[in-house]
């Protein structure tokens, strides 16, 4: 059973930074790419980023590049989203999700991740 669990959310300032953290477990944990969406009260779910696990490739959505830096320590098993110069709308829910490790389709969407975790709040007040 592959668990991700999200770490680093909190209540922040505008301008501030955050980092983020998710791990994942699990005997048989393998993966094409990790990545993050986010979702705020009302709207969809939102791609953020995403990183592929051999080759280290990065993706971001229009909203965040130039401001958040995905990364990745594979002897941990695990991802991070550095979060700097927050917004007030970047406030959602975090979620980090895994690809199956045979995946190699497009990143950019929900449907290409199979292992989700359960998300952290992020609050970026004005």
């Amino acid at each position: 059973q592959v668990q991700l669990v999200e770490s680093g959310g909190g209540l922040v300032q505008a301008g501030d930074s955050l980092r983020l953290s998710c791990a994942a477990s699990g005997r048989t944990f393998s993966t094409a790419a990790m990545g993050w969406f986010r979702q705020a009260p009302g709207k969809e779910r939102e791609f953020v980023s995403t990183i592929g696990w051999i080759n280290s490739n990065t993706y971001y959505g229009d909203s965040v590049k130039g401001r958040f830096t995905i990364s990745r320590d594979n002897a941990k098993n695990t991802i991070y989203l550095q979060m700097n110069s927050l917004k007030p709308e970047d406030t959602a829910v975090y979620y980090c999700a895994a690809t199956r490790n045979y995946y190699t389709g497009s990143l950019n969407y929900a449907g290409a991740y199979y292992h989700w975790g359960q998300g952290t709040q992020v609050t970026v007040s004005s």
